[in-house]
């Protein structure tokens, strides 16, 4: 198991108005066949208030 903590979403922090979305291609380097991911990002809503946007557990495999 390893844990990321850094600012930003791959060197970036955007801002979305409503509506908006964000993508962004990353990899992981993983020593099994497959593997799998989960987390959250720490947000601020344009009120100044914090939340996390979870992000549910995903399978890792070779191409």
């Amino acid at each position: 198991v390893e844990e990321v903590i850094g600012e930003g979403v791959i060197g970036q922090q955007p801002h979305l108005s409503p509506g908006e979305s964000f993508e962004y291609s990353s990899g992981a380097i993983i020593s099994t066949v497959t593997g799998s991911m989960k987390g959250s990002y720490g947000m601020i809503n344009d009120q100044g208030q914090r939340f996390d946007a979870v992000i549910p557990e995903f399978t890792l495999s070779e191409p």
